[in-house]
């Protein structure tokens, strides 16, 4: 609808450059430009490559969302960017072009939350969220379990992992078994060829004295990385299919037990899957068969929109100028530990940012003097 929020969106968190463009609950553009292969060689993310590999693709990723989506940047009701959490130098980068961009257009600025847009970006697939949502997060920095009642300005923390993420325990089985980086989507492929029940590793914090919801994956990592170590000292081949396929099966077998336990415990009949692991095709199948048991309906959106993307903050953002939530400020910041508990990043109360806002039409040198730089 033409009378739906159209926001722009930028995703600078970690590696992945990605701008969105959201009408409402629609996808309009979704562009992405990956630095991963600038990565693999180290073996994980490097903080500063991903830092400048931002600041190479950000003009050029933007210009290619204005034109997939067939808008003008003044047609935009709203800029909305990743404050946190995430690597504070890539965090910097978007928040800096957001600011510069909504700055120079006159546009609203909304600084939102990472882990809230993994959340929202299920309605540009499935329609609105239920309220309340309960969801189930999972990649490569967070494992979380999380209840919103209002994706905008109300998101509960139920658990999350007290060690490894389950995408960076992926990252490091890959690792030993000389599979390279990333690892979530190479174990996903060889596991189908392995059995999942070849090899009984532990399930961590599954005990009856655990914490029902918070997750563990290093003891796992640790088992798997011993139980490798102790075939090649003792010169036998590794079997790389079944190590692959059981210490995949322990990962979504823990994910989505807490899971549908959180949404009995809850009393809510649903469950949004999201995150880069979301795009796991076992952890996929596991969470389908074990809600349809429970009678509770799954909703994961397709795999390009669970990794890191401008679409999720988008559609975050179009929410937030639907309900009217209040704008960020001019002074909005990174923030690599922004809590889940807070969805966006409002302007400091007491601080009169309608005014800011609306002071910037007052100075069209320096918005003529921006846009030739943003579009040179």
């Amino acid at each position: 609808m033409a009378d739906e929020p159209l926001v722009l969106g930028i995703e600078t968190s970690c590696d992945e450059t990605g701008v969105g463009i959201v009408r409402g609950h629609t996808l309009l553009a979704d562009a992405v430009a990956s630095s991963v292969d600038e990565h693999a060689r180290f073996g994980g993310v490097v903080p500063e490559v991903a830092s400048r590999a931002h600041l190479e693709a950000m003009v050029p990723t933007i210009q290619r969302a204005l034109k997939e989506a067939g808008v003008a940047p003044s047609d935009l009701d709203g800029i909305a960017v990743t404050a946190g959490p995430g690597l504070a130098g890539a965090l910097l980068v978007g928040v800096s072009a957001a600011k510069a961009y909504a700055y120079a257009l006159g546009k609203p600025l909304y600084g939102v939350n990472h882990l809230a847009s993994h959340i929202c970006v299920d309605q540009l697939e499935h329609g609105p969220l239920p309220e309340p949502t309960m969801a189930l997060l999972v990649s490569g920095g967070h494992s979380s379990l999380l209840l919103a009642p209002d994706i905008t300005s109300d998101v509960r923390p139920l658990g999350s992992t007290i060690d490894d993420a389950a995408g960076e325990a992926f990252d490091k089985i890959a690792r030993v078994l000389n599979l390279g980086f990333p690892g979530g989507p190479v174990i996903d492929r060889i596991a189908r060829e392995g059995d999942p029940d070849a090899i009984a590793f532990p399930r961590g914090l599954t005990g009856p004295r655990d914490a029902a919801y918070d997750f563990s994956f290093s003891g796992l990592k640790t088992a798997v990385a011993r139980w490798i170590e102790a075939k090649r000292a003792a010169g036998e081949d590794v079997p790389v299919a079944d190590v692959s396929a059981s210490f995949q099966e322990a990962v979504v077998d823990v994910l989505t037990r807490k899971a549908v336990r959180a949404c009995r415990d809850e009393g809510v009949d649903h469950l949004m899957i999201g995150g880069g692991v979301a795009a796991n095709s076992r952890l996929r199948a596991m969470a389908e068969r074990r809600c349809e048991d429970a009678g509770i309906t799954l909703r994961v959106p397709r795999p390009k929109l669970c990794t890191d993307n401008g679409a999720m903050v988008a559609a975050l953002g179009a929410e937030m100028v639907a309900r009217g939530r209040a704008v960020s400020s001019w002074g909005l910041s990174a923030d690599s530990s922004l809590p889940v508990t807070d969805p966006h990043v409002p302007a400091p109360a007491g601080h009169d940012d309608d005014h800011d806002h609306e002071h910037v039409h007052d100075h069209d040198h320096v918005h003529e003097l921006s846009r030739k730089n943003l579009y040179a």
